[in-house]
């Protein structure tokens, strides 16, 4: 299989520079008519995969499955699969995060062989960027990518992300240890290790050197405008992978509506497709 930072650059080049979010919160399940069941996620993930089968990145949110337990991991599964199968590439949304074993252990059910494991991950990096050497090395062996949680646009994440060590601030140190794994990386070429930036994010990190994607959460119902992500951190326009789940769920559950929402954002952010 091909590296992932050459899978994501073809897939922007040739769908269009947009993630689309699956989050079956059961507000919107309700809104869409299903029973906040498993079954009526089943149906609600059905629907996004029929409406976002032509479209680069889908991202389903992790925790909106896991609180129906086995039956929701079990619909997740699905749902991967099914995003495959129409060539569209699956981003887990789980931020994991840990240590030692624990951390391998995530490693091998979001990057290894397991039946959930997907394209690319999130992980959280806030025990020590060293603690995501397992899910590094097991994302590279299969050819899969990591997305680290760089600068988030949560106000609370500010007291850790913009805290200074050494002259840089945390968030900063995050991306540069992530570029360094991308520098590593063999054959070259486009960097396996994203960061996460969210779109209303105060004082971004710069990532002009990552050597990798940056995934840019929080686009539309969550403030963050389409047409002012450019330079975001200093990015290459072609570098920027922006996030959308609310603003284009809300348009179902009729497929037809919900592909036509996803089209008019991939047109707002088409702007990203060139240098």
């Amino acid at each position: 299989m091909t590296g992932f930072g050459i899978r994501l650059a073809e897939a922007k080049a040739n769908r269009g520079p947009l993630c689309l979010g699956i989050d079956p919160h059961p507000e919107l399940l309700r809104s869409w008519q299903l029973p906040a069941t498993a079954d009526g996620l089943a149906k609600f993930c059905d629907i996004c995969v029929e409406a976002f089968a032509g479209f680069a990145v889908v991202k389903p949110q992790v925790a909106f499955f896991e609180s129906y337990g086995a039956a929701g991991f079990a619909v997740l599964e699905h749902t991967i699969a099914a995003l495959r199968d129409v060539g569209v590439l699956v981003l887990a949304d789980a931020k994991r995060g840990d240590i030692g074993t624990t951390m391998a252990a995530y490693a091998q059910a979001w990057a290894g062989d397991s039946p959930l494991a997907a394209d690319a991950v999130t992980a959280s990096p806030y025990l020590g960027f060293g603690s995501l050497r397992p899910l590094l090395e097991t994302a590279v062996a299969h050819d899969r990518g990591v997305f680290v949680l760089a600068a988030t646009s949560n106000p609370e994440g500010g007291t850790v992300q913009r805290a200074t060590f050494d002259g840089r601030t945390v968030a900063q140190l995050v991306v540069d240890q992530a570029a360094v794994v991308n520098r590593s990386a063999h054959p070259p070429g486009p960097g396996y290790v994203g960061v996460v930036l969210g779109a209303t994010v105060f004082e971004a990190p710069d990532v002009s050197a990552l050597g990798g994607p940056v995934l840019v959460p929080g686009v539309g119902a969550q403030g963050g405008r389409p047409e002012a992500l450019g330079g975001l951190g200093g990015a290459a326009p072609d570098q920027l992978l922006p996030a959308v789940a609310r603003e284009v769920l809300r348009a179902g559950p009729n497929v037809s509506d919900l592909r036509a929402a996803g089209e008019r954002m991939r047109d707002a952010v088409s702007y990203l497709a060139t240098r």
